[in-house]
């Protein structure tokens, strides 16, 4: 068996390799759930992307997801993950969070938000007119009402 070479060439694959090790229970959860979807490329987990590290990437749909722990819900958490999201809608990627205990609760729900969102049409690059009716959110889509929590008001409310 030929040896394996480990690429060196970017600094940041060895926290990615530290972080996928210390995966928490939700992340191995949601990981285990995202490798068995039946979809145009795959995700990858503690991806690098600047100076930050996705906890799951699709890089082809350019989704992102991420799952929040407690210490997300209070002011720094919050002031951290809205810089992150600004950065990563920046990179050109659709961000997606969730709870932790949502993954715990409502798995199906989680899988559900996240194949919308693989499914749906790209969205137009900000700024966009108004569609009509004012260009609010459904919430009719499955998942929706879920995946909204706290972080709309980090402007991070994509379903």
């Amino acid at each position: 068996m030929p040896e394996r070479v480990e690429d060196r060439s970017d600094p940041r694959t060895g926290r990615a390799r530290a972080l996928r090790r210390a995966a928490t229970p939700a992340e191995k959860v949601l990981w285990t759930a995202l490798k068995r979807l039946d979809v145009d490329g795959h995700f990858r987990r503690q991806v690098p992307i600047g100076p930050y590290f996705a906890d799951f990437a699709h890089h082809r749909v350019r989704i992102i997801v991420e799952l929040d722990g407690e210490q997300h819900g209070y002011p720094e958490g919050l002031k951290h993950d809205a810089a992150r999201t600004v950065y990563l809608e920046r990179a050109g990627y659709r961000v997606l969070r969730f709870w932790n205990h949502e993954v715990r609760e409502n798995l199906h729900g989680v899988v559900e938000t996240v194949l919308a969102a693989l499914n749906s049409v790209p969205p137009t690059p900000r700024p966009s007119p108004p569609q009509a009716g004012g260009g609010e959110m459904r919430l009719s889509e499955p998942g929706c009402a879920k995946a909204l929590r706290h972080h709309t008001a980090t402007g991070s409310t994509s379903c």
